[in-house]
């Protein structure tokens, strides 16, 4: 009987030994814990255990409430209209400001957006190159409309080289826009020399507001990606564009900042218009830089 019990001890040794190895192991498996971690150049958080692993958390632009008055209206994308003669010719996408809009339940759509600059920039996603010859122009006034309406500025633009999207910028010898002023904007592309069809064209309203003091300094003191997230996160629109669009162009091979740049513009549902090349003005030379999102 002895020699028979000890095969049979010896089987719940084994066992125990192995099932109280595995309860052991149980809370380390269970509970993985970031252990050592740090945040990378552009502030997400990147775990040293797994250095392929990022937990990125996309930068959300934060839509401001429409003032109080009549709604801004606007239109955010060319082509023709119902009941209107096609002047130009069809293209996908068409003529798209880039620019946040509303939509109303009436199915009034409603462009609208802030700066905090007195010479801001817009941008525009063009189909037509400069071979097709059309008249294009720029033209600021101020808002609400009326038949006195002061015009602001006006400027013929140049077509660029390859469809993409273009920068329009206010020039310093322009008045300035006032603080809390609102101002309407007209970007046009005239495609029919008979001028027998209207023209295709994109148009909304821009206000200038002053922020915070504490914002502002937070804004002089931080880096160019930390300031483009502050300007998305208070609703600066045109400032966030404008600055994400710099670092573009200074890091065109950036995947990060593509990324940033597919987010922003995907949260105005502007999908189809964030993988476009980026065509802007270089700093020293007229001629337009591209910028491809891969």
């Amino acid at each position: 009987m002895n020699s028979n019990s000890q095969p049979i001890k010896l089987f719940f040794v084994v066992v125990f030994s192995c099932t109280s190895l595995v309860v052991s192991l149980t809370p380390v498996l269970g509970k993985p814990t970031l252990g050592s971690s740090r945040s990378d150049a552009y502030g997400r958080l990147r775990l040293r255990s797994h250095p392929k692993t990022t937990l990125a958390q996309a930068t959300t632009y934060n839509q401001p409430t429409l003032p109080p008055g009549p709604p801004p209206g606007g239109r955010v994308r060319g082509g023709a209209r119902r009941g209107e003669l096609a002047g130009c010719p069809v293209s996908k996408p068409d003529l798209t400001a880039l620019v946040p809009f509303t939509e109303e339940d009436n199915s009034v759509i409603n462009v609208w957006a802030q700066t905090t600059v007195e010479h801001p920039s817009w941008f525009f996603y063009v189909p037509y190159t400069k071979d097709s010859l059309y008249a294009v122009e720029f033209v600021l006034q101020e808002y609400p409309n009326s038949k006195d309406s002061k015009e602001i500025y006006r400027k013929a633009i140049a077509l660029p080289d390859k469809p993409g999207v273009i920068r329009v910028s206010l020039p310093t010898t322009t008045p300035a826009l006032a603080v809390d002023k609102q101002y309407r904007w007209f970007f046009t592309i005239s495609c029919d020399k008979e001028k027998n069809s209207p023209p295709t064209f994109v148009e909304g309203v821009i206000q200038r507001v002053e922020l915070n003091p504490a914002t502002v300094k937070e804004l002089q003191t931080t880096e160019p990606l930390k300031r483009y997230a502050v300007y998305a996160q208070k609703g600066i629109w045109y400032e966030a564009l404008t600055t994400l669009a710099e670092l573009r162009q200074k890091n065109p091979q950036d995947a990060a900042l593509q990324v940033e740049w597919r987010n922003l513009l995907g949260s105005i549902r502007l999908n189809d218009i964030a993988t476009k090349p980026l065509l802007l003005e270089t700093p020293s030379s007229p001629q337009l830089k591209v910028l491809r999102a891969e």
